[in-house]
C-alpha cells in the first residue's frame, strides 16, 4: 500500500442535470403569461447554450429562470461564459454562452500557487485539464479542498478519486 495519497480537481459540468436543467425552463417559459406569444427558447448545442428572445429585458428573464433551475439542480453558473447579445433573425436578439469543461492552463498555474503558497506539504501538478494533489497526509489533502473551496475562484471544482 502506498503512503502517498492523492486526489484530482476537475470542473465539469453534469450534463444531464443540464439538461434537466433546460427542460424545466423550457417548461416555464412556455406557460408565463409574460412569454405569452414570445419567439424566446434555450438550445444545446454541442459545448454552448444558445438563448433567443424577443428582446434583452426578456432575455435577462429566460437568463433568470434558467440560472434558478441551475442552481436548483447543483450546477454552478461560475462555468458559463457568456458572448454578446447580438441581433438575430425576425426581430429578435440572440446571445451564446459556452460552457467551460476543464481547468484552462491559466487557472491551474493560478491553483497551483494558491495551494504552493499555503505552505502544507503536498504536491499538485498540472495533468491536461486537470490538477492531481499528492502529500503523505490525508488532513493536509482536506486542507487543501477546503482552501479551494474558499478561494474565490471563476469556476466550479469538484474533487475526485481521494484515495
Amino acid at each position: 500500500m502506498s503512503s502517498e495519497s492523492s486526489f484530482d480537481i476537475v470542473s465539469k459540468m453534469d450534463m444531464q442535470e443540464l439538461n434537466n436543467a433546460l427542460n424545466q425552463a423550457e417548461k416555464e417559459i412556455a406557460t408565463r403569461f409574460d412569454f405569452k406569444n414570445s419567439k424566446s427558447k434555450i438550445t444545446l448545442e454541442k459545448e454552448e447554450l444558445v438563448i433567443v428572445s424577443d428582446d434583452e429585458f426578456k432575455l435577462q428573464n429566460v437568463l433568470d429562470i434558467l440560472y434558478s433551475k441551475m442552481t436548483k439542480r447543483g450546477i454552478s453558473v461560475k462555468n458559463l461564459d457568456h458572448g454578446k447579445v447580438e441581433p438575430a433573425s425576425s426581430q429578435t436578439v440572440r446571445q451564446r454562452i459556452k460552457l467551460k469543461q476543464g481547468i484552462d492552463q491559466e487557472q491551474a498555474k493560478k491553483i497551483n500557487i494558491l495551494i504552493r503558497d499555503s505552505k502544507l506539504k503536498v504536491k499538485s501538478q498540472i495533468q491536461g485539464d486537470q490538477i492531481r494533489v499528492t502529500g503523505k497526509s490525508k488532513d493536509d489533502l482536506q486542507q487543501v479542498i477546503q482552501l479551494l473551496r474558499k478561494a474565490d475562484l471563476p469556476l466550479e471544482l469538484q474533487f475526485q478519486n481521494l484515495k
